[in-house]
C-alpha cells in the first residue's frame, strides 16, 4: 500500500492496518500463537501466496514476529505493538457486529470459515467426557464435508474422514449456523424449524445446543442507533 503522504497518525496506522485482509489476518493472531496453515484456515478466501505478501510489512513494521515452534517449524505471534491493536480489532467488531451483521448476503457465508468459527466458539466445559466425532454436511455446499473431534483436551477440524466413528451429523445451512454463532438465532429453534437437522443417538442430539457458544461481541452493550448530540 503507497504512502497516504500525511503525518497524521490516522493516515499513519491505516497505511499499516487498513490494507485489505490485514485486520482479519490480526483478528486471528489475537487468540494467541499461530502457524500459517491455521492462520490460512481463519481466512480461508485468501490465496496462500497473497497471506504470505500481507505478513512480510506487518514483520517489517514491528506488529508480527516469528517464533520457533519446533524443528523445521515457525509460528507467528503479535508483538507488544501487535497487541495494542486489540482495542482497535474489537472496536471495528463492535461496530460491524451492531451495524452489519443482520441481514448477510451469500457473499459472507462461507462453510470454511463458519466451522473454523465453530471450533473456536465451542463451550468446552459443556463437553462429553468421551470423544465425540461431528460431521457436518451443508445444503448447497453437497461438495463440502466437515469432521469436528471433539475432546475436552482439544479439538481438531477436520476436512478428511478422521477415521473415528460419527458421533452425529448435523445437516444444515451455513445461515443458520451463522446466525447461532452470531447471537442471533437460538440453535433450538433452527432445529424446530428445519433448517438444523441433527442424526445420532438422543444423549448427542440433546447435548449438541449446550456445545455452541456465540460470539463474544454479542455480550457486549448493544449501541443506540440514534446518538444525541
Amino acid at each position: 500500500m503507497s504512502s497516504y503522504g500525511q503525518f497524521c497518525p490516522v493516515a499513519l496506522g491505516a497505511e499499516i492496518f487498513a490494507e485489505r485482509w490485514t485486520p482479519l489476518i490480526l483478528r486471528e493472531m489475537l487468540h494467541g500463537e499461530i502457524s500459517f496453515s491455521d492462520l490460512h484456515r481463519g481466512v480461508p478466501r485468501i490465496s496462500k501466496n497473497l497471506l504470505v505478501q500481507r505478513l512480510q510489512p506487518l514483520h517489517a513494521s514491528g506488529i508480527i514476529e516469528q517464533v520457533a515452534a519446533g524443528e523445521h517449524r515457525r509460528h507467528y505471534r503479535l508483538t507488544v505493538a501487535g497487541l495494542a491493536l486489540g482495542p482497535v480489532i474489537d472496536a471495528l467488531g463492535t461496530w460491524g457486529y451492531n451495524w452489519a451483521s443482520k441481514d448477510l448476503d451469500d457473499e459472507h457465508l462461507d462453510p470454511d470459515f463458519l466451522m473454523w468459527s465453530l471450533r473456536r466458539l465451542l463451550r468446552m466445559d459443556a463437553l462429553p467426557d468421551e470423544r465425540v466425532v461431528v460431521a457436518f454436511r451443508f445444503r448447497g455446499h453437497a461438495d463440502r464435508l466437515y469432521w469436528l473431534v471433539l475432546q475436552r483436551s482439544g479439538v481438531d477440524l477436520c476436512l478428511h474422514d478422521p477415521g473415528y466413528g460419527v458421533s452425529l451429523e448435523v445437516n444444515g445451512t451455513v445461515a443458520a449456523l451463522a446466525g447461532v454463532c452470531l447471537g442471533h438465532a437460538e440453535i433450538r429453534r433452527a432445529i424446530h424449524d428445519g433448517e438444523v437437522e441433527l442424526l445420532g443417538a438422543p444423549r448427542h442430539r440433546k447435548g449438541f445446543p449446550t456445545w455452541l457458544g456465540v460470539t463474544h461481541f454479542a455480550a457486549l452493550p448493544k449501541v443506540a442507533a440514534a446518538v444525541s448530540r
